[in-house]
């Protein structure tokens, strides 16, 4: 068959030319098109499950209304994970899904799910929601917005109801989030001692402000042959208006809303405050739709924030630099192209150095752009994306793209300049030349990139985040080889007829090139050297192996290199029980020390939450990012200054992350920290007390940084307990109670006022009084079945109490976390050292229980699936092997080459980090397919050979003369093509990649150096009985 091929393409020349354009153009076309970002798609289907409880208590939340909503959704189809947050007025549940499951599929689960649930929750609840659909990376712009003269209300307006929703009107925006500013309400706020003077009850009051500012319908009127639309217009915004209200009357006196409560417009309860470099802001954050383009869809918003600009006050200032995921996609990603253009460049010197031949080099490099171009095409055929990924494995690939081509050229120059010399009579027409110099090689070009090929199949049994990773780059790496090789079988050929077999050109280069011949000359003295000393060279390299492999032993383990996206992501949180104004003071304190930082040019600080925010912050906790560029000093260095600072801030705990690497350890843990201990349990205080004990039995643990505890303690509460003895003596009926507490402190929406088009809410509740101390909740006065207003005190028991501030859950169980990040050492080890800890110093209650989460646990999982399925690529590669050349020794000579890899991979993780990650153990996949390559190139020359009938010696000494030329130029591609990944592995976009490209660099190098000697010699050992028996090759 593969003759065929050959066969076909020579005689089709015009066929095959005009499907390599048409390759090129489509190709071309395609990549200009596809869609561009930082990682494939990395969102595990999760949906999330918003309920507002209206200011209940959070244990109150967790009991009615997360765990029905836990109740409904566990067990749910493809569900893996459910977790949960239960704070004040405020639940959110988690609903993972397995990896793979279609997003809109599992929101039709859930909210099936919800059907049944809705019915269930308490009086006053909002109905569970979903929220807007999103991804792990869908945060992708965080625009910063302060003003000088501006009231921070009417600032607030205007990113509501201007900015707001022009970005949501942006194709490709799934959700806009707001905080910071003053939310401007219309406010009815009820003076109880007046309501008591003109007998007003605080039901009569919410019952007139449901109507307050409503216009009516009237049918029409036909009159004169026209048609009239009547309405009554009572519809205001105007304060006086509305407090002219009617309520009731009173000794025949109307009383109106301004007789009983003040109307006014206010600022509502604060949830959270935004400052940008310690000043007051806002900040609007912008998610994007799940498989939108972020570049694109940046694109637009900017477009359109060009245009709002031109509307807005002159002194707002719109800051876009706080966040913006489209720098890092676009640094990335160019750093990666460079770094394939530049491995490129060293691919030409490298051919031109050993071909010496203008033609020979472009026959060669064809394979490149051809095999990219078609990697792409498949690429999108697939739905994937360009990203970091899927361009880092064309980047590892693109010296081994060639190689079936060198292959190839350089054994067909070799025979067409052999062919020359021969007799004129005894010549072959350069088709045959070229058909059986293509033939002879191409069973060991098609089995080496089969082999290679194989070699990668540990990595699509990758599952979870990791295989969602780096999939993409074993994907594009893949199918790159593939059509390199259908490449070499089919325009190769041809264009080494047309370009290579022209007489003058053979006659002008029929000598081989200097370097060539020196090569030669001094290889084959090396070789006969090492043959004559076997035991000596043998045992050195068997030395040299057992050190690689104690080095290999000592090695630390991670999951990912540490990203280098040049912007920190902070995470603060204040003691339990802090209000958000002195969180807010604390957060600025924070944003202080940060800017006196050199290296730091801005920050952005969120404190608490925003309006329809599905992160589950509470008032104590603040998210800070940080931009900044290094001058004179490394990262570590860096960050260990910004660890140091903010440790002297007392009250505060600081978690230091990066925006993307921040998000991905959520997305594996809900923790924003590499290690996430998790602590299941019932009781909060003994769950927060064995935390705290599990805390200071490793904070001091070497290379242990930013350990925190989850705050879920018990912070001041105020309990109005109702007596029921005396609510029954005054004939009120617990309803009416409810009713009186929700509405006088908590205040109530009744209304909506608008403002032209936009809707304000008319909130009822008491003045700050009555609402801001004790003693003012004491006196508040509620009506009885009499009409007469007594103290709240007399029907009730009004007691200073704790309760829990947030409950989060896991699987239907309380959970507590323990957070940790790693510096300057290895994940692996601080793992066991804190495991170590935890297992000799901690007693764990009856009934609770620990598990590991985070980094460590998806690396230890990827490893183990990691080093079982090498042991079946490895079963797979050696049966290829035996098929091809039906002999276990000559199978088992070839395999020799992984030993010999493996010694240079493991120097360069010894001279480099010294840890081994995900990302490095691919490497060493990835080397072992390359290795083997240059053992099955000297294995098949030396059995053609031997069927020849020369002597074994001569069949050894020539077979790897033969093929030295043709296994530099692979081997020398192949490696030398990732020394930019390898060298600038700090850059954005490189990091993944840069341990790879190291492991296989150093790797092919002493592979390359001890193969050309040690299979030699040991081929001459395991055949020294004679010439192998002639077989068909």
């Amino acid at each position: 068959m593969l003759n065929n091929i050959i066969k076909f393409s020579l005689n089709n020349k015009y066929f095959i030319l005009l499907s390599s354009v048409v390759l090129v153009v489509f190709g071309m076309r395609t990549a200009s098109n596809m869609d561009v970002d930082v990682f494939p798609d990395l969102t595990a289907p999760t949906v999330v499950v918003m309920t507002d409880a209206h200011g209940m208590a959070s244990e109150e939340v967790e009991k009615l209304v997360t765990f029905p909503i836990e109740t409904a959704v566990n067990g749910a189809t493809d569900v893996r994970r459910v977790r949960s947050a239960s704070s004040q007025g405020f639940s959110f549940v988690w609903v993972e899904f397995d990896w793979g499951t279609d997003i809109f599929k599992a929101r039709q689960i859930v909210s099936e799910k919800l059907i049944s649930v809705s019915s269930q929750m308490p009086l006053g609840v909002g109905q569970p929601a979903l929220a807007p659909q999103s991804s792990v990376m869908g945060e992708i712009f965080f625009i910063g917005m302060q003003a000088d003269s501006t009231s921070m209300m009417d600032f607030r307006t205007i990113a509501e109801w201007n900015v707001k929703p022009l970005i949501l009107a942006t194709g490709g925006v799934s959700q806009v989030t707001i905080i910071g500013g003053d939310y401007k309400q219309y406010q009815v706020l009820a003076n109880p001692q007046k309501m008591k003077f003109y007998k007003v009850s605080m039901s009569q009051l919410a019952e007139v402000c449901k109507g307050i500012s409503q216009n009516s319908t009237g049918g029409v009127v036909r009159q004169f042959g026209n048609e009239y639309v009547v309405r009554g217009i009572a519809r205001t915004s105007d304060l006086e208006a509305l407090g002219n209200s009617y309520v009731t009357s009173n000794n025949n006196k109307p009383i109106k809303i301004n007789d009983v409560a003040d109307v006014i417009i206010g600022s509502a309860p604060k949830m959270g405050y935004a400052s940008e470099n310690a000043k007051p802001a806002i900040i609007v954050s912008i998610s994007k739709q799940p498989n939108a383009n972020t570049l694109d869809v940046t694109q637009r918003i900017e477009k359109n924030l060009t245009e709002l600009r031109k509307t807005l006050p002159k002194d707002v200032v719109v800051d876009t630099k706080i966040f913006r995921q489209a720098d890092f996609i676009e640094t990335s990603v160019n750093n990666v192209q460079g770094a394939l253009m530049e491995g490129g460049i060293f691919v030409i010197i490298v051919l031109f150095v050993f071909l010496g031949s203008f033609r020979t080099t472009i026959i060669s490099l064809l394979a490149i752009p051809l095999s990219l171009l078609g990697a792409i095409l498949v690429m999108k055929m697939f739905g994937m994306t360009i990203n970091t990924m899927s361009l880092g494995g064309m980047a590892i690939a693109i010296g081994s793209l060639v190689d079936d081509a060198i292959i190839d050229v350089e054994n067909v120059y070799k025979r067409l300049r052999q062919n020359r010399l021969k007799p004129e009579n005894e010549r072959e027409t350069s088709f045959t030349v070229v058909f059986e110099a293509s033939k002879e090689i191409r069973a060991s070009i098609l089995n080496a990139t089969l082999i290679i090929m194989v070699a990668f199949l540990p990595l699509f049994f990758l599952s979870g985040m990791e295989g969602r990773m780096l999939q993409p780059l074993g994907i594009s790496f893949v199918v790159s080889l593939f059509v390199s090789l259908i490449v070499a079988m089919t325009l190769t050929p041809l264009l080494s007829k047309m370009l290579l077999s022209n007489e003058k050109y053979l006659a002008k280069n029929e000598k081989e090139k200097w370097l060539v011949r020196k090569l030669s000359f001094y290889y084959e003295k090396s070789l006969e050297w090492t043959l004559n000393r076997k035991k000596l060279v043998i045992f050195s390299t068997l030395g040299l192996f057992i050190i690689s492999l104690i080095a290999f032993s000592t090695f630390g383990r991670s999951f990912l290199p540490e990203f280098n996206e040049g912007a920190l992501t902070l995470s603060v949180i204040c003691k339990p029980g802090t209000s958000l104004e002195e969180s807010n003071r604390l957060g600025n304190l924070v944003e202080t020390e940060l800017l006196s930082i050199p290296e730091i040019s801005s920050t952005a600080r969120r404190t608490g939450r925003g309006e329809l925010d599905e992160h589950s912050q509470t008032t104590n906790s603040a998210e800070i990012d940080v931009n900044f560029q290094l001058k004179e000093r490394s990262q570590q260095e860096f960050l260990a200054e910004v660890r140091e600072n903010l440790a002297r801030i007392p009250g505060i705990a600081v978690t230091v992350g990066q925006p993307l690497g921040h998000r991905i350890d959520h997305m594996l843990s809900g923790t924003r920290a590499n290690i996430a201990i998790k602590l299941f349990g019932t009781d909060l205080n003994k769950m927060f007390s064995v935390g705290n004990e599990i805390k200071s039995s490793i904070v001091d643990i070497e290379g242990l940084v930013d350990v925190n505890v989850d705050q879920q303690v018990e912070i001041p509460q105020i309990q109005i307990r109702a007596n029921r003895d005396m609510l029954a003596q005054y004939g009120i009926t617990i309803e009416q109670f409810n009713e009186f507490v929700d509405i006088s402190f908590g205040g109530e929406k009744l209304s909506d006022i608008y403002e032209g088009q936009r809707s304000f809410d008319l909130v009822l509740r008491l003045n700050k009084d009555y609402t801001e101390t004790m003693d003012g909740i004491r006196s508040a006065l509620i009506e009885t079945q009499d009409g007469k207003k007594v103290p709240l005190e007399q029907v009730a028991d009004i007691v200073s109490v704790s309760g829990p501030s947030s409950i989060s859950r896991e699987n239907v169980q309380r959970k507590i976390v323990i957070s940790a990040n790693v510096a300057e050492r290895d994940l692996r080890s601080v793992v066991k050292d804190i495991q170590n800890n935890i297992n000799t110093k901690i007693n764990l209650p009856e009934g609770y229980r620990i598990e590991y989460g985070g980094q460590f646990e998806s690396e230890a999982k990827a490893s183990q699936t990691l080093m079982l399925t090498s042991i079946i690529a490895l079963i797979i590669i050696f049966l290829l092997l035996f098929q091809e050349f039906k002999d276990f020794k000559l199978a088992g000579i070839i395999l020799l080459n992984l030993p010999l890899a493996l010694i240079g991979g493991v120097f360069s993780i010894c001279v480099t980090s010294g840890i081994l990650s995900i990302p490095a153990i691919i490497g060493f996949i990835t080397l072992f397919g390359i290795a083997t390559r240059n053992g099955i190139l000297l294995i098949s020359n030396y059995q053609r050979l031997q069927m020849t009938g020369i002597s074994l010696y001569e069949t050894v000494t020539k077979g790897s003369s033969d093929r030295l030329n043709a296994i530099l130029m692979t081997a020398l591609t192949a490696a030398l093509a990732l020394i930019p990944l390898a060298l600038k592995g700090d850059l954005a976009g490189n990091e993944i990649q840069s341990p790879m490209a190291k492991v296989i660099l150093g790797g092919l190098l002493t592979s390359t150096l001890l193969n050309i000697y040690i299979v030699p010699i040991v081929y001459s050992i395991l055949f020294n009985r004679g010439i192998i028996k002639k077989e068909k090759i």
